[in-house]
Protein backbone atom coordinates (compact mmCIF):
# COMPACT_ATOMS: atom_id res chain seq x y z
CA UNK A 1 0.00 0.00 0.00
CA UNK A 2 1.01 3.28 -0.87
CA UNK A 3 0.50 7.00 1.00
CA UNK A 4 -2.09 8.06 -1.57
CA UNK A 5 -4.59 4.68 -1.58
CA UNK A 6 -6.74 5.82 1.06
CA UNK A 7 -6.67 9.33 0.06
CA UNK A 8 -10.03 11.21 0.11
CA UNK A 9 -11.10 8.34 2.69
CA UNK A 10 -13.02 9.25 6.22
CA UNK A 11 -11.88 7.87 9.68
CA UNK A 12 -14.74 7.69 11.97
CA UNK A 13 -14.93 3.99 13.10
CA UNK A 14 -12.02 0.72 12.37
CA UNK A 15 -14.74 -1.01 11.11
CA UNK A 16 -14.66 0.51 7.77
CA UNK A 17 -10.87 -0.17 7.30
CA UNK A 18 -9.11 -3.39 5.92
CA UNK A 19 -6.42 -5.21 8.40
CA UNK A 20 -3.98 -4.70 5.46
CA UNK A 21 -4.84 -0.67 5.46
CA UNK A 22 -4.62 -0.70 9.38
CA UNK A 23 -1.24 -2.07 9.36
CA UNK A 24 -0.35 0.48 6.49
CA UNK A 25 -1.21 3.42 8.94
CA UNK A 26 0.60 1.51 11.45
CA UNK A 27 3.58 1.05 9.97
CA UNK A 28 3.06 5.06 8.41
CA UNK A 29 3.35 6.18 11.60
CA UNK A 30 6.44 4.39 12.57
CA UNK A 31 8.40 5.41 9.43
CA UNK A 32 7.40 9.11 10.44
CA UNK A 33 8.78 8.75 13.70
CA UNK A 34 12.15 7.43 12.91
CA UNK A 35 12.41 10.25 10.62
CA UNK A 36 11.83 12.29 13.21
CA UNK A 37 14.46 11.59 15.08
CA UNK A 38 16.72 11.44 12.21
CA UNK A 39 16.20 15.28 12.47
CA UNK A 40 13.09 15.05 9.44
CA UNK A 41 10.93 17.47 11.99
CA UNK A 42 9.00 18.84 9.00
CA UNK A 43 7.87 16.84 6.12
CA UNK A 44 5.73 19.11 4.29
CA UNK A 45 3.30 16.44 2.49
CA UNK A 46 0.50 18.58 3.40
CA UNK A 47 2.22 22.06 2.46
CA UNK A 48 -0.53 24.44 1.80
CA UNK A 49 -3.51 22.87 2.94
CA UNK A 50 -5.72 23.77 5.85
CA UNK A 51 -7.20 21.16 8.63
CA UNK A 52 -11.08 22.26 10.91
CA UNK A 53 -10.39 20.78 14.07
CA UNK A 54 -14.21 20.64 15.77
CA UNK A 55 -14.12 19.76 19.42
CA UNK A 56 -17.01 19.83 21.58
CA UNK A 57 -15.19 18.11 24.31
CA UNK A 58 -12.33 19.13 26.32
CA UNK A 59 -8.56 17.42 24.68
CA UNK A 60 -4.96 17.44 25.92
CA UNK A 61 -3.28 14.58 24.02
CA UNK A 62 -5.80 14.82 20.40
CA UNK A 63 -5.84 18.68 19.98
CA UNK A 64 -2.23 19.08 20.81
CA UNK A 65 -1.15 16.12 18.26
CA UNK A 66 -3.03 16.83 15.67
CA UNK A 67 -1.98 20.90 15.77
CA UNK A 68 1.52 19.16 15.98
CA UNK A 69 1.00 16.71 13.50
CA UNK A 70 -0.26 19.22 10.91
CA UNK A 71 2.53 21.89 11.22
CA UNK A 72 5.00 19.19 10.88
CA UNK A 73 3.60 18.17 7.41
CA UNK A 74 2.91 22.33 6.57
CA UNK A 75 -0.39 22.24 7.19
CA UNK A 76 -2.36 25.00 8.93
CA UNK A 77 -4.69 23.34 11.67
CA UNK A 78 -7.75 25.76 13.23
CA UNK A 79 -9.28 24.72 16.51
CA UNK A 80 -13.17 25.28 16.29
CA UNK A 81 -14.57 25.04 19.53
CA UNK A 82 -18.39 23.74 19.13
CA UNK A 83 -19.86 26.88 20.56
CA UNK A 84 -17.79 29.56 18.70
CA UNK A 85 -19.54 27.94 15.48
CA UNK A 86 -22.69 28.48 14.39
CA UNK A 87 -23.67 24.95 15.77
CA UNK A 88 -23.53 26.50 19.02
CA UNK A 89 -26.64 28.50 17.80
CA UNK A 90 -28.35 26.12 15.60
CA UNK A 91 -27.04 25.63 12.56
CA UNK A 92 -27.02 21.88 11.45
CA UNK A 93 -24.20 19.88 11.05
CA UNK A 94 -25.11 18.71 7.04
CA UNK A 95 -25.10 22.52 6.87
CA UNK A 96 -21.30 23.41 8.47
CA UNK A 97 -20.28 19.87 6.89
CA UNK A 98 -21.18 21.41 3.21
CA UNK A 99 -19.47 24.61 4.16
CA UNK A 100 -16.29 23.78 6.12
CA UNK A 101 -15.50 21.46 3.34
CA UNK A 102 -15.30 24.22 0.80
CA UNK A 103 -12.76 25.98 2.90
CA UNK A 104 -10.77 23.28 4.21
CA UNK A 105 -8.54 19.92 3.13
CA UNK A 106 -9.76 18.06 6.50
CA UNK A 107 -12.22 17.73 9.39
CA UNK A 108 -11.23 16.23 12.51
CA UNK A 109 -14.33 16.20 14.92
CA UNK A 110 -14.33 15.30 18.53
CA UNK A 111 -17.79 15.00 19.45
CA UNK A 112 -19.53 13.37 22.36
CA UNK A 113 -22.08 11.51 20.44
CA UNK A 114 -21.11 9.00 17.35
CA UNK A 115 -23.60 9.74 15.08
CA UNK A 116 -22.53 13.52 14.91
CA UNK A 117 -18.92 12.59 13.40
CA UNK A 118 -20.88 10.51 11.08
CA UNK A 119 -23.16 13.28 9.83
CA UNK A 120 -19.87 15.30 8.95
CA UNK A 121 -18.66 12.78 7.20
CA UNK A 122 -22.18 12.03 5.04
CA UNK A 123 -21.76 15.61 3.90
CA UNK A 124 -18.59 16.74 3.86
CA UNK A 125 -16.40 16.86 0.71
CA UNK A 126 -13.25 16.17 2.46
CA UNK A 127 -12.14 13.41 4.33
CA UNK A 128 -13.68 14.01 8.31
CA UNK A 129 -11.45 12.00 11.02
CA UNK A 130 -13.32 11.15 14.44
CA UNK A 131 -10.73 12.40 17.35
CA UNK A 132 -12.91 10.51 19.74
CA UNK A 133 -16.93 10.02 20.24
CA UNK A 134 -19.08 7.83 22.44
CA UNK A 135 -18.61 4.91 20.22
CA UNK A 136 -15.14 4.60 19.14
CA UNK A 137 -11.43 6.00 19.18
CA UNK A 138 -9.92 5.25 16.21
CA UNK A 139 -6.92 7.39 15.90
CA UNK A 140 -5.90 6.04 19.78
CA UNK A 141 -6.25 2.68 18.94
CA UNK A 142 -3.87 3.03 16.02
CA UNK A 143 -1.24 4.82 17.98
CA UNK A 144 -1.85 2.07 20.53
CA UNK A 145 -1.37 -0.49 18.65
CA UNK A 146 1.65 1.33 16.91
CA UNK A 147 3.65 1.60 20.54
CA UNK A 148 2.68 -2.36 20.95
CA UNK A 149 4.36 -3.26 17.72
CA UNK A 150 7.28 -0.79 18.43
CA UNK A 151 8.00 -2.32 21.61
CA UNK A 152 6.79 -6.36 21.37
CA UNK A 153 8.12 -6.42 17.60
CA UNK A 154 4.88 -7.77 16.67
CA UNK A 155 1.44 -7.74 16.80
CA UNK A 156 -0.29 -11.13 16.31
CA UNK A 157 -0.19 -13.35 18.75
CA UNK A 158 0.08 -10.39 21.31
CA UNK A 159 -2.23 -10.74 24.61
CA UNK A 160 -3.76 -7.60 25.63
CA UNK A 161 -5.63 -7.58 28.90
CA UNK A 162 -8.25 -4.96 29.29
CA UNK A 163 -9.37 -4.86 32.90
CA UNK A 164 -12.54 -2.29 33.34
CA UNK A 165 -15.27 -0.46 31.65
CA UNK A 166 -16.27 -2.81 28.60
CA UNK A 167 -18.33 -0.52 27.57
CA UNK A 168 -15.71 1.79 27.16
CA UNK A 169 -15.11 3.62 23.66
CA UNK A 170 -11.02 3.03 23.38
CA UNK A 171 -11.51 -0.39 24.22
CA UNK A 172 -14.34 -0.80 21.12
CA UNK A 173 -11.83 0.55 18.84
CA UNK A 174 -8.85 -1.59 20.26
CA UNK A 175 -11.33 -4.96 19.72
CA UNK A 176 -11.87 -3.89 16.19
CA UNK A 177 -8.71 -2.83 15.33
CA UNK A 178 -7.12 -5.61 17.84
CA UNK A 179 -9.00 -8.66 15.82
CA UNK A 180 -7.86 -7.42 13.02
CA UNK A 181 -4.04 -7.51 13.49
CA UNK A 182 -3.86 -10.68 14.86
CA UNK A 183 -4.07 -9.64 18.78
CA UNK A 184 -5.32 -11.73 21.26
CA UNK A 185 -8.02 -9.54 23.56
CA UNK A 186 -9.14 -10.97 26.62
CA UNK A 187 -11.60 -8.33 28.42
CA UNK A 188 -12.21 -8.20 32.24
CA UNK A 189 -15.35 -6.22 32.90
CA UNK A 190 -18.52 -6.72 35.47
CA UNK A 191 -21.43 -8.30 33.41
CA UNK A 192 -23.57 -4.86 33.42
CA UNK A 193 -20.61 -3.23 31.42
CA UNK A 194 -19.93 -5.77 28.43
CA UNK A 195 -18.93 -4.11 25.02
CA UNK A 196 -21.83 -3.22 22.61
CA UNK A 197 -23.35 -6.55 20.60
CA UNK A 198 -22.42 -4.81 17.56
CA UNK A 199 -18.58 -4.02 17.87
CA UNK A 200 -18.30 -7.81 19.75
CA UNK A 201 -20.18 -8.94 16.99
CA UNK A 202 -17.38 -7.04 14.88
CA UNK A 203 -14.78 -7.83 16.22
CA UNK A 204 -15.71 -11.52 16.75
CA UNK A 205 -15.84 -11.67 12.84
CA UNK A 206 -12.93 -10.02 12.51
CA UNK A 207 -10.91 -12.25 14.66
CA UNK A 208 -12.43 -15.32 12.84
CA UNK A 209 -10.77 -14.12 9.88
CA UNK A 210 -7.22 -13.42 11.53
CA UNK A 211 -7.04 -16.22 13.96
CA UNK A 212 -7.13 -13.97 17.23
CA UNK A 213 -8.83 -14.55 20.00
CA UNK A 214 -11.52 -12.50 21.93
CA UNK A 215 -12.75 -12.90 25.32
CA UNK A 216 -15.39 -11.22 27.45
CA UNK A 217 -14.97 -12.59 31.08
CA UNK A 218 -15.24 -11.13 35.13
CA UNK A 219 -12.31 -12.02 36.57
CA UNK A 220 -9.40 -9.54 36.18
CA UNK A 221 -6.60 -11.75 37.41
CA UNK A 222 -7.84 -14.52 35.36
CA UNK A 223 -7.79 -12.16 32.08
CA UNK A 224 -4.51 -10.24 33.14
CA UNK A 225 -2.65 -13.94 33.16
CA UNK A 226 0.44 -14.50 30.75
CA UNK A 227 -0.69 -10.82 29.32
CA UNK A 228 1.50 -8.66 27.06
CA UNK A 229 -0.13 -5.87 28.05
CA UNK A 230 -2.57 -4.68 30.69
CA UNK A 231 -4.70 -1.77 29.59
CA UNK A 232 -7.26 0.09 31.44
CA UNK A 233 -9.01 3.37 31.11
CA UNK A 234 -10.81 5.82 33.36
CA UNK A 235 -14.00 4.87 34.86
CA UNK A 236 -15.90 7.26 34.29
CA UNK A 237 -15.85 9.03 30.39
CA UNK A 238 -16.95 12.52 30.01
CA UNK A 239 -20.47 13.06 29.92
CA UNK A 240 -21.19 10.05 32.25
CA UNK A 241 -20.93 11.87 35.47
CA UNK A 242 -24.39 11.28 36.73
CA UNK A 243 -22.94 7.35 36.70
CA UNK A 244 -20.10 8.12 38.80
CA UNK A 245 -21.18 6.86 42.29
CA UNK A 246 -22.50 3.42 40.11
CA UNK A 247 -19.70 2.76 37.81
CA UNK A 248 -17.11 3.37 40.90
CA UNK A 249 -19.16 0.61 42.75
CA UNK A 250 -19.03 -1.92 40.15
CA UNK A 251 -15.24 -1.15 38.49
CA UNK A 252 -13.66 -0.64 42.44
CA UNK A 253 -12.67 -4.28 41.90
CA UNK A 254 -11.12 -3.81 38.65
CA UNK A 255 -8.21 -1.29 39.74
CA UNK A 256 -4.79 -1.95 38.16
CA UNK A 257 -2.22 -2.10 41.24
CA UNK A 258 0.89 -3.94 41.86
CA UNK A 259 -0.86 -7.25 42.89
CA UNK A 260 -2.79 -7.27 39.95
CA UNK A 261 0.21 -6.35 37.39
CA UNK A 262 2.28 -9.17 39.83
CA UNK A 263 -0.21 -11.39 38.79
CA UNK A 264 0.23 -10.95 34.73
CA UNK A 265 3.75 -11.97 35.00
CA UNK A 266 7.17 -10.55 33.82
CA UNK A 267 6.12 -9.80 30.17
CA UNK A 268 3.43 -7.51 30.83
CA UNK A 269 3.57 -3.75 30.04
CA UNK A 270 1.10 -1.51 31.09
CA UNK A 271 -0.66 1.09 28.89
CA UNK A 272 -3.22 3.93 29.72
CA UNK A 273 -4.94 6.19 27.43
CA UNK A 274 -4.76 9.14 29.74
CA UNK A 275 -5.97 10.96 31.47
CA UNK A 276 -5.46 8.87 34.43
CA UNK A 277 -7.42 9.44 37.57
CA UNK A 278 -4.71 8.15 40.03
CA UNK A 279 -5.73 5.94 42.88
CA UNK A 280 -9.21 4.70 40.81
CA UNK A 281 -8.39 2.64 38.05
CA UNK A 282 -4.46 2.50 38.16
CA UNK A 283 -2.29 3.32 41.16
CA UNK A 284 0.33 5.73 41.32
CA UNK A 285 3.37 2.83 41.52
CA UNK A 286 1.87 0.86 38.02
CA UNK A 287 1.84 3.88 35.98
CA UNK A 288 4.88 5.39 37.69
CA UNK A 289 6.67 1.89 37.58
CA UNK A 290 8.62 -0.07 35.77
CA UNK A 291 5.55 -1.77 33.86
CA UNK A 292 4.49 1.65 32.29
CA UNK A 293 4.89 2.74 28.53
CA UNK A 294 2.29 5.20 28.78
CA UNK A 295 4.40 8.19 27.92
CA UNK A 296 5.72 6.31 24.85
CA UNK A 297 1.81 5.62 23.96
CA UNK A 298 1.14 8.98 24.53
CA UNK A 299 3.93 10.40 22.08
CA UNK A 300 3.11 7.93 19.42
CA UNK A 301 -0.44 9.89 18.68
CA UNK A 302 1.63 12.71 17.58
CA UNK A 303 2.86 10.26 14.60
CA UNK A 304 0.33 8.57 13.76
CA UNK A 305 -1.77 11.45 13.12
CA UNK A 306 0.75 12.40 11.02
CA UNK A 307 0.21 8.92 8.91
CA UNK A 308 -3.79 9.61 9.36
CA UNK A 309 -3.59 13.26 7.70
CA UNK A 310 -0.84 12.56 5.38
CA UNK A 311 -2.45 9.12 3.96
CA UNK A 312 -6.20 10.56 4.08
CA UNK A 313 -5.07 14.29 2.65
CA UNK A 314 -1.77 14.36 0.95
Amino acid sequence: MTLYDLKGRSLTCLRDYSPDEIRALIEMGLEFKRRYYAGERVIPVLKGHSIAMIFEKPSTRTRVSFEVAAWQLGAKAMYLGWRELQLGRGETIADTARVLSRYVDGIVARVYEHEKVEELARYSRVPVINGLSDLSHPVQALGDYMTILEVKGRLKGVKLAFVGDGSDNVLHSLLIAGAKLGVDIVVATPKELRPREDILKAALDAAAESGSEIRIIEDPYTAVSGADVVYTDVWVSMGQESMREEKTRLLRPYQVNRRLMEAAGGKALFMHCLPAHRGEEVTDEVIDGPWSIVWDQAENRLHIQKAVLAALIA
